[in-house]
């Protein structure tokens, strides 16, 4: 009988993520054995990890929030934690990845009969885990009352019956206070419920609190009055607390410097429609004398002294958005001017001379797309995707980049194209000898993802390193212990 605790929301972005991976770090420091589960993601953040938890099976990607929280949970991430990921490629469709692997077959079946077909597949890797752990802490997708799916809604009510199946399981509801309307969204959601899955909901969270709780009376009363569901806590509201963002960019109030009024150095990332993988530049937020932007317009990115073109999920179509915006320009003049210029996996793409890729694999169709000519380099698309673990070996880089030469670290791949260089621009590798990046000049482009994540990077550009992953989860842990009922929590967790 495997116990569950399942983690919904009244919105997106309520804080469904991060809680989730705070009770699975709260869980693991008490000596339970337990993993995360998310049926359905849907994100451009992603990381390569084994599919399944059985050896042998290749690798996959997952929502980067379920890679997380199986490090808060202490066990090593795998494709039953998340079986479906959609990944947005434009406002009206998305890369369907099914235990971790592409599957275009999906992307063109009908909303209704592709989710009935990828509802069967996330059971099977629910059920999986939970023939295997102790406790499964499930998140949430948007909100569970959206009455107009929930025949299709495998992944808030779908999960909970299947939940409810396997063992005892229970649910917190979240809301983020802070945008206001919470006590509504509470009573509402709770109301919406269906009534075989309403007994489940064990405790209302608000998060993202600002001042006194006791100014909350009585609401929390008023609330449990009208549904019998008690106040399980208030979280403060906690700024950089040092999990990646999954589905959005820093908040404003985050995009100063950690150091304070001694700034210096202004790092500025380009954010197109189609940005991937952006939540590997958190790390930089938290440099001290640094200060991490974003930027959508040419006077946004002015002032900067590196620039970043991050991962993109349409290289295309985020190619022409530059352009559009007038970004092309700001770019080359960066360039122009040595100052860093660093192209990531799509970014090193648009950096490049042209992009063929006329069978629209990666979004659009384009016959020989001109590219923004910093790197002397053309990328070819095609059906294939490269997933991997990815080290990377800084062997004789230069210029303003010069500080990274002699490093190696550990980054990921996950990716369509091939490229190739039309000289002997420099080129980064792999341990196994693959090019893995290109330099000309002050422009760099690479690759591997979440090199900002390991010391050896970040010591070697800024002289100095940020707390890990691993300590952020227990920071995150240690805010849901101090702050939510301790009584409650002991029986959400089988304790």
């Amino acid at each position: 009988m495997t116990r569950s605790l399942i983690v919904w929301g009244t919105t997106s972005g309520a804080g469904k993520s991060w809680l989730a991976t705070a009770l699975c770090r709260v869980a693991a420091r008490r000596g339970i054995d337990v993993a995360p589960f998310k049926a359905q993601n849907m994100s451009n953040n992603a990381r390569v990890v084994a599919r399944g938890a059985l050896a042998g099976e290749g690798v996959g990607e997952i929502g980067s929030a379920q890679y997380f929280q199986a490090l808060a949970a202490r066990v090593v991430p795998h494709t039953d934690m998340n079986p479906v990921l959609l990944k947005p490629e434009s406002d009206t469709a998305s890369q369907v990845v099914l235990h971790g692997l592409a599957r275009p077959d999906l992307k063109s079946l009908p909303w209704r009969e592709r989710s009935a077909v990828l509802a069967v597949q996330a059971r099977i890797g629910f059920e999986r885990l939970a023939a295997r752990h102790e406790l499964i802490v499930v998140e949430g997708a948007g909100s569970p009352a959206e009455i107009n799916l929930a025949p299709q809604d495998y992944v808030n009510l779908g999960t909970a019956r299947w939940a409810a199946a396997a063992g005892p399981a229970a649910a917190l509801l979240v809301s983020d206070i802070d945008r206001g309307g919470s006590f509504a969204h509470c009573y509402g959601t709770w109301a919406l419920l269906p009534d075989d899955v309403r007994p489940l909901l064990q405790g209302f969270v608000l998060n993202r609190f600002r001042g006194d709780a006791a100014l909350l009376a009585p609401g929390p009363q008023q609330l449990q009055a009208l549904t019998g569901v008690p106040l399980a806590g208030v979280l403060p509201l906690r700024r950089g607390h040092g999990l990646p963002e999954e589905d959005g960019l820093l908040h404003p109030d985050d995009a100063v410097t950690a150091g304070g009024d001694g700034t210096r150095l202004d790092v500025v990332v380009i954010a197109p429609p189609h940005i991937s993988n952006l939540d590997e530049f958190l790390p930089l937020a938290r440099m001290p004398g640094l200060r991490l932007r974003w930027a959508r317009t040419p006077a946004q990115a002015e002032g900067a002294d590196w620039l970043v073109l991050p991962g993109s999920k349409q290289a295309s179509g985020d190619l022409a958005w530059l352009r559009a915006q007038g970004l092309d320009r700001t770019l080359a003049a960066h360039a122009a001017a040595g100052r860093p210029l660093l192209g990531v996996c799509g970014g090193l793409q648009l950096l490049g001379l042209s992009l063929h890729d006329p069978e629209g694999h990666d979004g659009l169709p384009c016959e020989h797309l001109p590219g923004l000519g910093l790197l002397p380099l053309h990328t070819r698309f095609g059906p294939e995707k490269r997933l991997r673990a990815a080290p990377v070996h800084f062997a004789a880089t230069q210029g303003p980049w010069a500080a990274l030469a002699g490093v190696q670290a550990m980054g990921y791949e996950i990716r369509c194209g091939q490229t190739g260089s039309t000289t002997d621009c420099a080129a980064l590798h792999d341990t196994q000898g693959q090019a893995i990046g290109w330099q000309q000049g002050s422009v760099l482009g690479v690759y591997a993802h979440g090199l900002f994540e390991q010391a050896a990077v970040l010591q070697a550009l800024f002289g100095a390193a940020v707390p890990t992953l691993d300590q952020a989860c227990d920071t995150l842990a240690d805010l849901v212990e101090e702050n939510l009922d301790a009584a409650l929590l002991q029986r959400l967790l089988g304790q």
